[in-house]
């Protein structure tokens, strides 16, 4: 996917869940424990900002995170989705960036997390006003599995191990694999981490369904009731357990 892709898709999903969040901004938000569609809409803003400011700095900013907008959550992440939108509209993807993710060190690597962070938070506005869930692009949803599982899962187990505890620390080095529409990964969970490969090779468990299923299963958004499962149901719940440190 492209950076215009990207930002076209940001713009789309930031306005779905302004619109479906402003109805009523002290819904509870069903997958974000204490939150309400306010807390929601200020999270986005701050997470937006954040990334705009370190673009801008090439420096984490600090302190953070800033007070609350006095006009209110909508109107701080209207004023952050201009901020962001100037910065990706602005540069180039291949440009330099301060990242937390260390093989990814440019701005396009924001592209792609503002607007896999935006269709996640967007799918909770939804899910906190009861209303039916706009369909994920095939496209952004396949590139979100990637993300999770490959950008936060295998990289986060490797440099903070200590943060998994014995759902990691437990693993055997057995593979669940997954597939998404024509896509295909395995995950391989072992207590030195977890490694991500595309291989054809049968996992001890797998994991198969639409691209929009899987995103919302490995996000913890969905209960799987869409997806089919098969071999070691520990197995699937050991990568559950291990998916949890990182779609807090």
């Amino acid at each position: 996917m492209d950076q215009r892709r990207y930002v076209h898709l940001i713009e789309l999903d930031y306005a779905r869940m302004r619109e479906t969040a402003i109805r009523d901004l002290a819904a509870p938000v069903p997958h974000c424990p204490g939150w309400t569609t306010a807390d929601l809409l200020k999270h986005v803003g701050d997470t937006f900002l954040h990334k705009v400011e370190t673009m801008c700095r090439g420096a984490w900013p600090r302190p953070w995170p800033p007070e609350p907008d006095p006009d209110g959550p909508a109107a701080y992440l209207d004023r952050a989705m201009a901020g962001l939108r100037g910065e990706l509209t602005s540069r180039k993807p291949e440009e330099q960036a301060l990242t937390w993710y260390d093989p990814d060190q440019t701005v396009g690597f924001w592209a792609r997390r503002m607007a896999l962070e935006t269709v996640v938070h967007r799918v909770d506005a939804e899910l906190a006003a009861g209303e039916s869930i706009v369909p994920i692009p095939a496209d952004l949803a396949v590139d979100g599995i990637d993300e999770i599982l490959v950008t936060f899962l295998a990289f986060a187990s490797l440099q903070w191990p200590e943060d998994f505890g014995q759902a990691l620390s437990g693993a055997d080095g057995r593979a669940v694999s997954i597939t998404a529409g024509a896509d295909r990964l395995l995950v391989r969970l072992a207590a030195s981490g977890v490694e991500v490969t595309r291989d054809d090779a049968p996992g001890e468990a797998s994991i198969s369904g639409a691209p929009q299923d899987v995103l919302l299963w490995l996000w913890r958004r969905a209960d799987g009731s869409a997806l089919t499962f098969d071999g070691d149901p520990e197995l699937v719940e050991r990568l559950r357990d291990l998916l949890k440190e990182v779609t807090q």
